[in-house]
């Protein structure tokens, strides 16, 4: 059991294509249930669907470039993401990636979501 984490582009009929996947990545978490509350989500945050538009993954660019995700703890989330998150194996280029390819796809008309599970 862990954290799970994914983004989907999503067409208008409802198609949903993965964007990225991450475990763990508990300070991503962090940014994203802080962005569900700012946006009036009242759910806990899981299982939940979180639609991102430009603004959002804009705001999660600067967030990732100054390394200013939130530290973030829980149960199911594992150690400090941060801790690897420099090397080889960690998240950087996938939020990196991640980001590259939602701005694509709102410019195609894709909705943005991300979904975890722990």
């Amino acid at each position: 059991m862990g954290l799970d984490q994914n983004a989907y582009k999503v067409s208008q009929d409802g198609e949903r294509e993965e964007l990225a996947y991450w475990r763990k990545h508990n300070r991503l978490q962090g940014w994203m249930e802080e962005r569900y509350t700012d946006k009036g989500g009242k759910e806990q945050f899981n299982c939940v669907d979180l639609e991102l538009d430009e603004d959002d993954i804009l705001d999660l660019e600067v967030a990732i470039d100054d390394k200013e995700l939130p530290e973030t703890g829980g149960f199911f989330f594992g150690n400090d993401s941060y801790t690897y998150y420099d090397d080889e194996y960690g998240d950087k280029e996938t939020d990196r990636q991640f980001i590259k390819d939602a701005k694509a796809a709102l410019d195609d008309g894709w909705k943005i979501v991300y979904s975890c599970w722990w």
